[in-house]
């Protein structure tokens, strides 16, 4: 069975982390999730626009983003958690790796309209769109 990196904002981290776990509990061997502990949860409460104006957070984004590079690097399968078709800066640049990688990359949602934000350009990096975690293990058989 192939490994899967999942990717998404820290704004769907218990629902990330949920979906990884279901993944394990159906016998993925290898999933790879954002490791958002580094954030205290005051922290994970604020908008990101004003946990940007803070410069310890500032500080400490960089690294994480690395450091999940190297879990796309690792993984066979990038799979995009992306609700509500939203993919924030960080991902968006972790989906490009993803590509650059040719990796096939799946997401749980399309792309918002770009009049709600969405991007033309990530939706045609997705192989697929995938609901659950049970329809993601079987493409990783």
């Amino acid at each position: 069975m192939k490994s899967v990196v999942i990717c998404g904002s820290q704004r769907y981290k218990e629902e990330i982390k949920k979906f990884a776990n279901r993944l394990r509990e159906l016998g993925v061997p290898i999933v790879f999730e954002p490791n958002f502990e580094r954030q205290r949860k005051k922290m994970l409460a604020k908008a990101e626009k004003e946990r940007l104006k803070i410069k310890s957070y500032r500080d400490r984004v960089p690294a994480m983003v690395h450091e999940h590079f190297d879990r796309i690097r690792k993984a066979d399968v990038g799979y995009f958690y992306n609700k509500n078709g939203y993919l924030g800066v960080n991902s968006t640049l972790e989906l490009g790796f993803a590509h650059g990688k040719n990796m096939v990359i799946y997401a749980l949602e399309p792309e918002r309209e770009v009049a709600e934000g969405g991007e033309i350009c990530r939706d045609i990096l997705y192989t697929e769109i995938i609901e659950t975690p049970e329809e993601l293990v079987k493409r990783l058989i």
